[in-house]
């Protein structure tokens, strides 16, 4: 059954996500959703503009979409961890239910699990026995290995490594190219930046980057 579909988030994980959705409805029989458009509380005419030349509507806030009264899963598409928090739960408040989006290039090991709201973009791979909370969003050629538990509210940017037997604590942000260890753990509110090594532990409400990451 086709679901209407609302994005939240009109930038360029807005638009990257849309063309999940594209990808999964075009190797599907029956397209699993059919997009109403985007909400997003303060969009720049840029993003606007980009929206309209793909054909999308924007819908509004995210108050204006309530006031509709129209019924549509939804996907927030909001890169920042808190703020893809905060913004989640006045959805699920509102009486909404979170899609999962799962790019068809995406490798997902067999016994691996994935919680709603989550966003799975292309050439991502993940290994045997993962477990992945609610919205979490794997960008574009993550690898994630094997035995590894991330929690709510995580981002991994493109071409991250996150190595077997890991665990990612809440809202915590994995950076472009960063390489997490086998068997470390990331605490929560913690910022992994772009192309660091992640050698030990993070504590909660850490920003580590550099190699090795401190």
């Amino acid at each position: 059954m086709t679901r209407a579909l609302v994005i939240v988030g009109a930038g360029g994980f807005g638009r990257e996500t849309l063309d999940v959705v594209a990808a999964l409805n075009g190797a599907s029989a029956v397209p699993p959703f059919r997009v109403v458009g985007v909400v997003d509380a303060k969009p720049s005419s840029v993003n606007l503009t980009r929206l309209r030349s793909l054909g999308i509507s924007y819908l509004g806030t995210e108050a204006d979409w309530f006031r509709q009264g129209q019924t549509a899963d939804f996907l927030v598409a909001i890169g920042a961890p808190a703020v893809r928090s905060t913004v989640t739960r006045a959805f699920l408040k509102a009486g909404f239910t979170a899609a999962t989006a799962v790019h068809p290039s995406a490798g997902i090991g067999a016994d691996s699990q994935i919680g709603p709201g989550s966003i799975i973009c292309a050439g991502v791979q993940v290994s045997t026995n993962v477990r992945l909370g609610s919205h979490v969003h794997l960008n574009p050629n993550v690898t994630i290995g094997h035995d590894t538990v991330i929690h709510d509210f995580v981002s991994v940017n493109p071409a991250a490594v996150v190595s077997g037997d890991v665990t990612v604590q809440s809202r915590t942000l994995i950076g472009a190219g960063a390489v997490v260890l086998q068997g470390l753990s990331l605490g929560s509110d913690s910022t992994i930046g772009a192309a660091a090594c992640v050698v030990r532990d993070v504590p909660d409400a850490t920003t580590v980057k550099g190699v090795p990451a401190r």
